[in-house]
């Protein structure tokens, strides 16, 4: 039986993404950015959960990492300003890139 541990590292990914939503409307009045940013970190926050409960479980977390990366990035490449979309950006490479790993260290199951 595995062990459950709490997933820490994808929620704090979840609380900074939420996070930087609500700044983003306290600072510039962004409903937008309000809106995605606790959209995502909800969907991150239940991602969380899910890989808490089973660490193999990242399939949601992995999905929302990977669109969050490529919008950031894709903002990040048309303004170039680092705070806050650059910042997104690396973290959600680096969260795929965490669940990436984890999909190649998983053996696979014989047919």
């Amino acid at each position: 039986m595995l062990e459950m541990t709490f997933d820490y590292i994808t929620a704090a990914y979840a609380a900074t993404v939420a996070a930087g939503g609500i700044m983003g409307y306290v600072k510039a009045g962004s409903i937008p950015s309000l809106a995605a940013g606790l959209l995502f970190g909800t969907v991150l926050g239940f991602g969380a959960y899910q890989t808490s409960q089973n660490p193999n479980n990242y399939g949601l977390t992995l999905g929302a990492s990977l669109a969050l990366g490529g919008f950031m990035g894709y903002r990040f490449y048309n303004s170039g300003k680092i705070m806050p979309a650059g910042v997104v950006m690396i973290l959600s490479l680096l969260m795929v890139g965490r669940f990436a790993a984890r999909a190649l260290m998983t053996p696979s199951k014989p047919v």
